[in-house]
């Protein structure tokens, strides 16, 4: 009896669960950064009232502008991550590709797709016609880059 694909639903959770996470990692480390954002802010303003020296806001500045480097980093390291999850969703998905079947009266039968393979055939074809027909000949590297094209098609016709 054939049998159809069967998605791995455990799997590509796992996949979603983990992108969910960076996604929510994503926005904390923003949140920190508008928070540090602010304190800063805040100092500033003390400073223009003359509650802080400008010695301790220029202390303040550099501590401010470290921690806004590492969460920046934190950031950008946490967008390369979701890049490379949903580069595994897209292959994990693309896995699940269906199998191409024919219902006929002897039962389902497995078949290829042979539009791919008739292309290629027909290009090859098309190229040597186009020499013999017009009686033109071919340079050397027109005649390399057939042999290339037959070895391809020779072996995926194997």
């Amino acid at each position: 009896m054939a049998q159809s694909k069967k998605m791995n639903a455990a799997g590509f959770a796992k996949l979603v669960k983990e992108l969910d996470s960076v996604g929510e990692l994503i926005l904390t480390k923003q949140n920190e950064k508008q928070s540090v954002m602010d304190d800063f802010e805040k100092e500033k303003v003390r400073y223009s009232k003359g509650k802080i020296s400008e010695d301790t806001l220029a202390s303040s500045a550099k501590k401010v502008n470290v921690e806004l480097a590492r969460l920046d980093k934190g950031i950008r390291e946490a967008i390369v991550k979701v890049g490379k999850i949903s580069v595994l969703s897209k292959e994990f998905a693309g896995r699940q590709a269906p199998k191409i079947l024919k219902a006929s009266v002897s039962g389902l039968k497995w078949t290829n797709n042979p539009a791919r393979k008739s292309t290629a055939k027909k290009v090859v074809k098309k190229v040597k016609d186009l020499h013999h027909k017009h009686g033109t000949k071919a340079s050397k590297t027109t005649l390399a880059k057939e042999k290339v094209l037959d070895r391809k098609f020779n072996k995926k016709k194997k």
